[in-house]
């Protein structure tokens, strides 16, 4: 059955509007190519959404010859004007922008543990004031709202969660009382996350995937199908509250101590590093563990590049570069310090106190009376998930690991087990590296903190088998493709279903970014489905 005209014309101005957002500015003759579309049609749609307010003239092309097909044509900016808030414990920050996105004012608001609800929720409220003024803006069309806890489908708005402050429910209320005409909706942080990385950073080829947030706090994001799953009550990816082994307790309905927060929480991570001797920082927050994380990471990678450089009079024939920091070309799986994992895919590293598990000999925790997993020594070389089994074989990459007092050790490539003390080729740079004692340590940390990252994964992998898992937060971004290689390799012992690990792009502005795309998503929603309504001004 054909459309009518109305729905013909609301599907062709969809059309190119959905290009001028992706694309940018577009010429008359762009606009008949792209969409396919007669070139009357084109210019009915152009006058339509011009006289709607939603496009507007931004220049003029290259072209030689002046007329209407050289006018570039781009989405009317300042038709909405949108609010993003991050929404913490600790405060929040805000962002003002126009329809398309572009940032126009910010502000950052922090709220001290011993506020009230009244005083914290009217700070928020007027710095988002003072953002729109300073942006320009007469007033907001739509505001997104991340926030750490469960989100009610039914109504959209935040439920009670133990451990939260009680201002956190209370703002979106009063942000709709002080914006009226404002569209204020309210979204899990984690899930806004997931988006982001979707659109814009780790995830943008995946339709399948799960985000694992580690800052502050944990929680988990599922993304299935291009969609984005939130369970029958809001909760899918409260994984803080999973029960996990090494963890003395279980958590409970209302307290997710003892659950996979205790392992891999903000504070659990600082008091990991202390266990290791890395410098403790000043705050154990998600900012404060991150800075260890990217401190550690960057030490390892450092020893791995000196290494590299030092061995590199070997020649060409010595395969122990690999490991070292150095790659022949072609292998995909470039290596660093011996030791340090290598990640297939990722973005680089950039931009309540857990218990610790109960110790053992040579630092592996115990999980009922057995083994949990085996640290490897400082050195030891691990596999990233998705390297191919040639490369690794021909850079002599040992797969298995030597049992205590010198045990048979599995190796790829059918070679002979070297006898105890025997020289291998592929000894730890650190023996050698004046500074060698600090990086093991680093190399420790890193390899125990994945040992607990991989915990909470493998459960959500052998649950949804996502064939992709991006570790986001502030952690998960200073980890980098360091601490993702470890955890693909911890998951590839651990689970038969083949799971790819990438460290988020994003880092803790994923929330911040991911309220943003979902304001202007929304706002583009209701401004576009009806151009024929005659403008009105923000």
């Amino acid at each position: 059955m054909p459309a009518s005209p109305s729905t013909a014309r609301a599907i062709n101005d969809r059309s190119a509007l959905g290009l001028l957002q992706d694309r940018g500015p577009l010429t008359a003759g762009q606009l008949k190519q792209l969409t396919g579309l007669s070139r009357p049609t084109v210019a009915d749609l152009v006058e339509r959404l011009g006289a709607a307010g939603l496009i507007t003239v931004v220049g003029e092309s290259g072209a030689a010859r002046r007329g209407p097909n050289a006018r570039l044509y781009g989405i009317a900016a300042d038709r909405a004007h949108l609010a993003a808030l991050d929404v913490r414990t600790e405060g929040v920050v805000v962002l003002v922008a126009d329809l398309v996105g572009r940032v126009l004012a910010e502000a950052s608001v922090p709220i001290e543990g011993d506020t009230g609800t009244g005083p914290a929720v009217q700070r928020v409220v007027a710095a988002v004031a003072g953002a729109v003024g300073r942006a320009g803006a007469e007033r907001l069309h739509t505001v997104g709202i991340g926030a750490p806890g469960l989100i009610d489908p039914a109504t959209g708005d935040l439920r009670d969660s133990a451990g939260l402050p009680a201002w956190h429910r209370s703002l979106s209320a009063a942000l709709q009382e002080r914006l009226p005409g404002a569209r204020v909706t309210v979204e899990n942080e984690t899930n806004l996350a997931a988006l982001a990385e979707q659109r814009e950073g780790a995830a943008r080829d995946r339709d399948t995937f799960v985000l694992l947030w580690l800052g502050h706090g944990t929680g988990a994001a599922v993304v299935l199908d291009g969609t984005l799953r939130r369970g029958a009550s809001g909760g899918t990816g409260e994984i803080g509250f999973l029960p996990v082994p090494g963890t003395p307790t279980l958590p409970s309905a209302t307290d997710c101590s003892g659950g996979f927060h205790t392992l891999a929480g903000a504070a659990a991570v600082v008091s990991l590093g202390a266990e290791h001797g890395l410098p403790t920082p000043a705050t154990t927050d998600g900012p404060g563990a991150a800075g260890m994380v990217r401190e550690a990471v960057e030490r390892v990678r450092a020893a791995g590049r000196s290494a590299g450089a030092g061995r590199a009079e070997h020649g060409p024939g010595n395969r122990s570069a690999v490991a070292a920091g150095e790659h022949e070309p072609g292998d995909r799986s470039a290596g660093v310090a011996a030791g340090e994992p290598v990640a297939t895919r990722g973005a680089d590293a950039g931009h309540p106190v857990g218990r610790k598990p109960r110790p053992v000999a040579e630092g592996r925790p115990v999980v009922g009376g057995g083994a949990w997993e085996e640290i490897p020594a400082a050195g030891e070389p691990v596999v990233a998930r998705g390297a191919d089994a040639e490369t690794e074989a021909d850079a002599g990459t040992t797969v298995g690991r030597e049992a205590s007092e010198g045990g048979p050790q599995e190796s790829l490539g059918g070679e002979e087990p070297p006898a105890v003390g025997e020289p291998t080729g592929r000894e730890p740079v650190t023996a050698a590296d004046p500074a060698g004692t600090a990086v093991g340590a680093d190399e420790r940390f890193l390899s125990a903190l994945a040992d607990r990252i991989a915990i909470g994964a493998a459960s959500v992998v052998a649950v949804l088998d996502p064939g992709c898992v991006v570790l986001g937060g502030e952690i998960g971004h200073a980890g980098g493709d360091v601490l993702a290689g470890i955890v693909a390799q911890r998951l590839r012992r651990m689970s038969p279903l083949p799971t790819e690990v990438r460290a988020g792009a994003l880092g803790g502005s994923a929330v911040l970014r991911g309220a943003l795309l979902t304001a202007r998503d929304r706002a583009q929603d209701t401004l576009w489905s009806d151009p024929s309504r005659s403008p009105v001004p923000s």
